[in-house]
């Protein structure tokens, strides 16, 4: 499973913080930022579980910022019609 967030976090020493919780909270997720993306998305990837989107957001929050799930959205181009 693959969750992705939109965050506000724009500071890569914060942004390890955040993955060095994260990674101690659940060991079983695989988890980065892309600063450079307009959205400053956080990706995490578990095999094992579920993620926890409730707790992730939370830990965001304990940092002073926040994060929102982003939805997935094909482009028109792959709707599929007939």
């Amino acid at each position: 499973m693959v969750e992705v967030f939109k965050t506000d976090v724009n500071n890569i020493q914060v942004a390890n913080r955040v993955l060095d919780t994260l990674h101690r909270a659940f060991p079983g997720y695989k988890a980065n930022f892309d600063l450079q993306d307009c959205d400053h998305i956080l990706r995490i990837k578990s095999i094992a579980c579920d993620i926890d989107v409730m707790a992730v957001i939370r830990i965001l929050e304990e940092y002073g910022f926040s994060g929102s799930v982003l939805e997935d959205v094909l482009p028109a181009s792959h709707w599929v019609t007939g």
